[in-house]
């Protein structure tokens, strides 16, 4: 081969390669899509990992912050408002977008949260109304509601002994007096219970809070009742299942347990299980799944700056009517209907439920 063909055929190499080259950096490659909210990060303070049902508010909180691709910042105070402060602190240092918050004590953030929003940072309330404080946005279940129920499934369990002509000795166990939701729980609760104490067909023999929500404390408060009373009750009204099963526990002592209705909320596995041996009567069940994912989406539009709408009447914290959305879906579960909620829901399995059946606490 010449050098003049020589010469051609190394120019047709460098051209070609120099198309392909051309071609290969002109077409665009798969690139990965940018997550949605990428830029956001929540910061959410619990007050306390104690119940199981907050264990469960955890992880759901966390695995629909995760589907939305944001990042979350998730501290627990242990039941302590110094802590809780402390951390929120260290939350608005680290530049987070936007704080959800389940307080320990409601009224103890008044000064945290005022340097959160000097700093720019939305507060979202989290099931328990924080209260005289600023806050943009409130999310829970309606806790009257929560309240009703739970006092109208002693009422039905006592229906063919009221108007019998005996005034019939009904024990109040409330929640943490550090708890909005104990406020509200109680109130609904005397919704139900008012018109029968008025017609006397019911007396509220004992009436408690219970700090905490520990169980141990609801268990001492009943017993001391039952103590002086050798034993003179005919229904308890619970505030949550953790102050049911120290409820339940003292009336074991008495040989109760099982004879007299007994009401709780949040469905723990434990109440559950207590319901189908008849220890307890009926649990609210509160579908957490569903307040969690509603709260990351309001948490990413505070975040956003994006308006966010209240679904129900505000409610007044002490200082302001703050937004609020109160989710309605839940159920009072009995032995009757435990295949058709929890089950049925995905909450908890058939085998969870019935092959682990046990008296005793989670």
């Amino acid at each position: 081969m010449n050098k003049k063909w020589t010469a051609v055929i190394v120019l047709l190499i460098l051209l070609l390669a120099g198309a392909g080259w051309y071609a290969f950096k002109s077409i665009p490659g798969p690139t990965a899509p940018a997550a949605p909210h990428k830029d956001v990060l929540i910061g959410f303070s619990l007050g306390t990992l104690q119940e199981e049902r907050w264990q469960r508010d955890k992880i759901e909180f966390l695995k629909a912050a995760a589907d939305r691709g944001v990042v979350v910042d998730l501290e627990s105070s242990d039941n302590s408002s110094s802590t809780q402060i402390s951390q929120i602190e260290g939350m608005i240092v680290k530049g987070v977008n936007v704080l959800v918050i389940a307080p320990y004590d409601a009224t103890s953030l008044t000064g945290v949260l005022a340097e959160a929003h000097k700093a720019g940072i939305k507060v979202l309330s989290y099931d328990r109304l924080i209260t005289n404080a600023d806050v943009d946005m409130y999310i829970s279940f309606d806790n009257e509601k929560v309240g009703e129920y739970e006092a109208q499934s002693v009422v039905n369990a006592l229906s063919d002994k009221l108007g019998k002509g005996k005034t019939l000795k009904i024990a109040y166990i409330g929640g943490a007096p550090t708890d909005n939701n104990s406020v509200l729980v109680k109130q609904g609760a005397f919704k139900i219970l008012q018109p029968l104490i008025d017609s006397k067909q019911i007396q509220i023999v004992l009436n408690k809070l219970t700090p905490n929500w520990d169980p141990e404390l609801a268990y001492q408060n009943l017993k001391a009742y039952l103590d002086a009373s050798h034993g003179d009750i005919d229904g308890v009204v619970a505030a949550n299942d953790g102050t049911a099963f120290g409820s339940i526990e003292a009336l074991h002592e008495y040989g109760l347990d099982g004879k007299v209705p007994i009401s709780g909320q949040d469905a723990e596995l434990s109440a559950i299980q207590r319901i189908i041996a008849g220890t307890q009567t009926a649990t609210v069940y509160k579908p957490i799944a569903g307040l969690a994912s509603t709260a990351v989406d309001l948490a990413i539009q505070l975040a956003e700056g994006v308006a966010v709408s209240a679904t129900t009447t505000p409610l007044y914290n002490g200082v302001m009517d703050v937004p609020s959305v109160l989710l309605q879906s839940m159920e009072i579960v009995t032995k009757s209907n435990i295949d058709s909620t929890v089950i049925q829901d995905g909450y908890y399995t058939k085998s969870e439920v019935y092959d682990t059946a046990t008296t005793t606490k989670s």
